[in-house]
Parts: C-alpha cells; sequence; structure tokens
C-alpha cells in the first residue's frame, strides 16, 4: 500500500487563554483532518528525543524514521544539500538568516519576511565584501529562500562547536546576550570569526540600496546575518534501503528538501511554494497525486503554520490550519478516490511552535494514520488532547513511521 504523510509544520500549541484555554487545532474548522483522525487511529509522537534541541531538524528525522542523535549535524547542511552545494567532509555550514534589529533587540527573524530577490543581492554583496573563499580563514555565502540562507566556513579550520542562537525563539532578545560563544576551547577561533561577519556585514548592509529602499517604503530592512545551527555533513542510508519504499518530497523549505536529497528521494518542485501563509497548497496537492502514481511514498510538507506562530499571529494560525484542511487534505482525499488507489494517509505536527511566545517546543504532537479498510478508534477530532487518547498510545523513535508503512522492527534495516 502506498503512503502520504502531510507535515502541518509547528500547527501544534498549548491552551491558550484567549480561546479558552484551548489551542488553534482544537477551534480551527478542519472536517478533512478530522476524519483522517475519525476513520483511523491517532496518537502522541515524541518527534524531539529528550536532550535534542526542539528543532525542525531534529523533528523531521524523526517523523522520517532516522536516529536524530546519529543524524542529524544541524539544519544548515541538508539546506545546502537542497540548494546542490557540495559540502566537503571540513566544511562547517551554517543557517544564515537575514534579521531585523530594533534598539539592539532582534526585531524579526526574517528581516519582514524580505523577498528572495532582494535576499540574492545583499548575499551577494556579502560574499564578495567578506566571502569568496578567499584568505586564512575562508568563507562562502550562498543564497536560499527568502531570509534562509547559508554560511560555510571552508578549508578544515573552523569547528561545528560553537552554541548559536535560533533568531526565531529569541524575536525581542537583546543581541549582545545572543552571540555565539564557544562551547570548546577549539572553537575559540570561530566564534571571533562569526563576531567579526556579524559586525561587518552591519555596515555593509545598512547602505545596501536594496535596504535603502525597503527603509523608504516602510518596511523591515536586513540589518545583520545571523548564523546558527553549524554542522557537518551527514552520513545516511536512504529511506529505500531502510524501509523498502521510493519516495519524494514536497515542501518549499530547503531544510525539508536537503533531508529528502539525503534520504534519496525525488525533490519535487511546485511552482507557487512560498514557504509562507500564501504557499500553493492546491499546486502541492496535485503534485503529491502525480507522484503517487509512480512512487510509494509522499511526504508534503506546508511551512505557514509555523511563520505564523514565529508571527504571533494566533488568527492567522488557525487560517492557516483551515486552509491545509481546505485546500490541501480535502484535495488530495478527493483525489484517491478518483485515482482508485488504496493509499495509507497520516497527518502530524512536527514540533509545537507556540503563537503566544513565536518558539517552537519539545513537546509531543498529535499524528494520526488512516488506511483505507484499516481499523479505527473513538478519536473523533484531530488535536492536542484527543490524540493522547487515541490507540496509537506514545510513539517514539522509528515508531510512527513503521505505523504509516504498516511494517514491524524486524522487515527494516536499522540503522
Amino acid at each position: 500500500m502506498k503512503s502520504i504523510i502531510i507535515v502541518g509544520d509547528g500547527m501544534s500549541d498549548r491552551p491558550i487563554a484567549r480561546l479558552g484555554l484551548k489551542t488553534p487545532l482544537m477551534v480551527a474548522q478542519k472536517p478533512s483532518i478530522d476524519r483522517i483522525a475519525r476513520e483511523g487511529r491517532a496518537g502522541l509522537f515524541r518527534s524531539i528525543p529528550t536532550g535534542l534541541p526542539a528543532e525542525s531538524d531534529v523533528a523531521n528525522v524523526s517523523i522520517f524514521g532516522y536516529d536524530p542523535w546519529k543524524s542529524v549535524r544541524g539544519r544548515a547542511v541538508l539546506e545546502a544539500a537542497s540548494l546542490g552545494i557540495d559540502l566537503d567532509p571540513s566544511d562547517v555550514a551554517f543557517r544564515c538568516n537575514l534579521i531585523a534589529i530594533e534598539s539592539g533587540r532582534i526585531k524579526n527573524h526574517s528581516a519582514g519576511h524580505i523577498s528572495t530577490e532582494e535576499s540574492s543581492e545583499l548575499i551577494r554583496a556579502l560574499d564578495m565584501e567578506l566571502g569568496g573563499g578567499r584568505g586564512e580563514m575562508p568563507v562562502k555565502f550562498h543564497s536560499g529562500v527568502s531570509y534562509r540562507n547559508l554560511l560555510v566556513l571552508r578549508g578544515g579550520w573552523a569547528s561545528p562547536s560553537v552554541g548559536c542562537t535560533p533568531p526565531h525563539d529569541h524575536v525581542g532578545g537583546k543581541i549582545s546576550d545572543l552571540l555565539p560563544r564557544a562551547l570548546e576551547k577549539s572553537a575559540e577561533r570561530t566564534r571571533l570569526r562569526l563576531l567579526e561577519l556579524y559586525e561587518r556585514s552591519l555596515k555593509i548592509l545598512a547602505d545596501h540600496p536594496v535596504n535603502l529602499a525597503r527603509r523608504a517604503a516602510g518596511k523591515d530592512v536586513a540589518a545583520a546575518i545571523w548564523p546558527w545551527s553549524p554542522g557537518r555533513r551527514p552520513v545516511m542510508k536512504t529511506f529505500q534501503e531502510l524501509y523498502g519504499a521510493r519516495g519524494a518530497v514536497i515542501s518549499a523549505v530547503d531544510l525539508i528538501r536537503g533531508l529528502g536529497r539525503y534520504a534519496g528521494m525525488e525533490i519535487i518542485q511546485v511552482p507557487g511554494a512560498t514557504g509562507l501563509w500564501d504557499t500553493n497548497y492546491e499546486g502541492k496537492a496535485a503534485a503529491c497525486l502525480e507522484a503517487l502514481k509512480n512512487l510509494d511514498f509522499v511526504y508534503v510538507h506546508v511551512e505557514a503554520t509555523d511563520e505564523a506562530s514565529h508571527s504571533r499571529d494566533l488568527e492567522l494560525k488557525i487560517k492557516c490550519i483551515e486552509q491545509l484542511d481546505r485546500r490541501l487534505v480535502h484535495p488530495i482525499l478527493t483525489g484517491l478516490e478518483e485515482l482508485g488507489i488504496k493509499v495509507t494517509v497520516a497527518v502530524i505536527s512536527d514540533h509545537p511552535t507556540l503563537v503566544e511566545t513565536g518558539n517552537h517546543a519539545g513537546d509531543p504532537v498529535p499524528a494520526a494514520i488512516w488506511r483505507q479498510g484499516g481499523n479505527s478508534d473513538a478519536v473523533e477530532r484531530f488535536d492536542e488532547q484527543e490524540a493522547a487518547h487515541g490507540s496509537l498510545g506514545m510513539m517514539q523513535g522509528d515508531e510512527f513511521i513503521r505505523q504509516v508503512l504498516n511494517i514491524s522492527r524486524d522487515e527494516i534495516t536499522l540503522q
């Protein structure tokens, strides 16, 4: 049987006073997602193992069924794979956000959701002035999508053992309290180089024509770079080697596409997929149905709910959940009926993103799995409270992916 996993990034949450101590999932109108829970089986999944940070690389690696303790080397290396950047084993890659600053504090993690075109111009300027792989401590800047760019420290001199702060978890935080720190003596050189790049970026960006135009238009400007999530390239078995399934990934986010590449999956680009609330839901649904004609497994990822949470916009988060239901899940379920093929459909949040703080959390997330002709349990709706009473219980490790693929532990090649 073929399988689909639909991931609403950050759509899980905690009870909110403004909602009468309900969560966004509990109040959103989402009949198709609720149908998957009602006609299938539900439970919770511990996507963030104890001791690991509540980040998307950890969570999505866990959903795929890999061991994050062995496979996660920072989200930047996954994003590099998506962008086709060939990292040397000695390179250290960082996610390099463009951020807005106000009164010495992080105003937002995205430079006001700067466009990819604007961001690319700024990254080119930074690479010309600071990078290009030159000097004794060479660095290279790479453009990504919107504010999500990459910084690679090349030549084997750098260490990934630096403590870097995810900017989306510290909006409003004081810059001086959040700068990189060396976690071991060998990383001090790396820390100093990162601080140098940060300080020099301030002047380069301040007078750039892109920022001058944004400032004149009343928009947030990209005031600085913010390197974080360092790592070296991972070594992973492919998804097919582990689970015997040929798969594809559909996402606008480089991290997810990069994970798919390391997992040996096909990467499907959907025009109009933005990683925001204006993404092309219908295009993703159509691409998913088309992929199922030739593949065994499709991973459909939507970032919109996570970005709404980071913006601390409760109304928008609820709207994004409802759009995910109406414009993605419903067309997929309807299309499957028309195709007449047996498919297992799962819905899950990768991690909670708390709309009241804008931060990720490591709480277990709700998951529901509907298998045509399979059993159901007593769960009626898809949310954190209902899923806690589902028959799948508390899943961890590779238990979620094995439930989706309907295989036992004896049938897989352990990584």
